[in-house]
C-alpha cells in the first residue's frame, strides 16, 4: 500500500466564490445563523488549500443552480441530442448509399422518416412549455 500523501490544492478566487456562494444558500435556507456563517465566510476569504475550503462546506448541500445556470445546462443537453441525431443521419445516409451502390440505382431515401421524427421530438422539446415548481405552475393534467 502506497503511504504518501498527495498535498492539497490552491484554492484559487473562484474556489472561495464558490464555497462563499454554498455558504449565502446556508445562511438563506437557515442552515447556518448569522454568526457561524461570518466566521465561516472569514475563513474561506483566508484559506490557501482546497482541504480548507473542504472543512467549511462538507456538512452542506451546494445550492440549487440558477436559472440561468439551468438553462445553460438544458441547452447543452439539446445541442448535444442534435449532435446525436447528425450521427444517426451520417450512419442511415452511409447505409442508404451503400445500398443504392450495389443496386447501381437512386431508391427512396428512407433515412427521411426516422430523421423527420427525431427532429420533429427535438424540436418539441425546444418549444414545449416545461414544467417547474412554482406554485403557479401547470400540473400534468392540464390543469394550473
Amino acid at each position: 500500500m502506497d503511504d504518501r500523501h498527495e498535498p492539497a490544492l490552491r484554492v484559487s478566487d473562484r474556489d472561495r466564490d464558490e464555497a462563499l456562494d454554498v455558504l449565502a444558500a446556508a445562511l438563506t435556507e437557515g442552515r447556518l445563523d448569522p454568526s457561524e456563517h461570518e466566521v465561516r465566510s472569514k475563513r474561506a476569504l483566508r484559506a490557501r488549500t482546497t482541504d480548507e475550503i473542504a472543512v467549511l462546506t462538507s456538512d452542506l448541500p451546494a445550492p440549487a443552480p440558477s436559472r440561468a445556470e439551468q438553462d445553460r445546462k438544458d441547452l447543452k443537453e439539446w445541442l448535444a441530442e442534435w449532435r446525436y441525431w447528425l450521427g444517426g443521419a451520417v450512419i442511415m445516409t452511409g447505409i442508404w448509399g451503400v445500398r443504392c451502390a450495389q443496386k447501381g440505382e437512386l431508391t427512396y431515401y428512407w433515412p427521411l422518416t426516422p430523421l423527420g421524427v427525431w427532429a420533429a421530438v427535438l424540436v418539441a422539446v425546444a418549444i414545449w412549455p416545461r414544467g417547474t415548481d412554482d406554485a403557479g405552475a401547470q400540473t400534468g393534467d392540464g390543469t394550473s
